[in-house]
């Protein structure tokens, strides 16, 4: 393997990566992802995609774009997610279209599954947590206004663990790649 192929093949990829690790280490300091991260990354995503593929390429990179938001969305709409994840997976549609960014999404879910089980594990929190999401699911099912769920999810929060979730799009994410082939 010459330096080519380990520096420049599929340098956007590599790219995206070190933009996730960067987003994933300053939200486990600060409990959010800052615009001077996200913005540019959805922005310079777009530029990158228009100038591969031209209109097609911008069609694309905004259908990732919009992936990336729809998939994370609902969760911030109700108050269970910041706003700088939901900019971050939609810089990393941007960048690489639809289809990476959802099997992404998907592998982030579950590392984000397993890292908010093992928080509670680590503070021996099963019956409050456990009483609280049984809470959340019937506030989904019962309140239709996300304007109302956001708000009672706010009043909730400071008793609730918070999780970074900049780490697991991080970790998901890279793994997903590796696993692609795509590193």
């Amino acid at each position: 393997m010459d330096w080519n192929e380990i520096f420049i093949a599929n340098w956007h990829v590599k790219l995206v990566s070190a933009i996730l690790i960067l987003a994933a280490w300053i939200d486990g300091k600060e409990l959010r992802v800052p615009n001077w991260i996200t913005f540019p990354m959805v922005l310079s995503g777009l530029v990158f995609s228009t100038c591969v593929g031209g209109f097609d390429g911008l069609l694309a990179g905004l259908t990732g774009m919009c992936c990336g938001l729809l998939c994370l969305l609902p969760l911030y709409a109700v108050g269970g997610m910041g706003a700088g994840d939901v900019k971050l997976m939609a810089g990393i549609g941007a960048w690489l279209g639809w289809e990476i960014t959802f099997y992404a999404f998907c592998v982030s879910v579950i590392v984000g599954a397993v890292m908010a089980v093992l928080m509670v594990a680590s503070r021996g929190a099963w019956k409050k947590h456990y009483e609280q999401f049984l809470t959340i699911l019937s506030e989904w099912t019962v309140i239709k206004n996300p304007y109302e769920l956001s708000r009672i999810a706010a009043d909730r929060k400071p008793s609730m663990f918070l999780l970074p979730y900049g780490i697991p799009i991080c970790i998901g994410t890279i793994g997903y790649f590796m696993y692609a082939g795509l590193m």
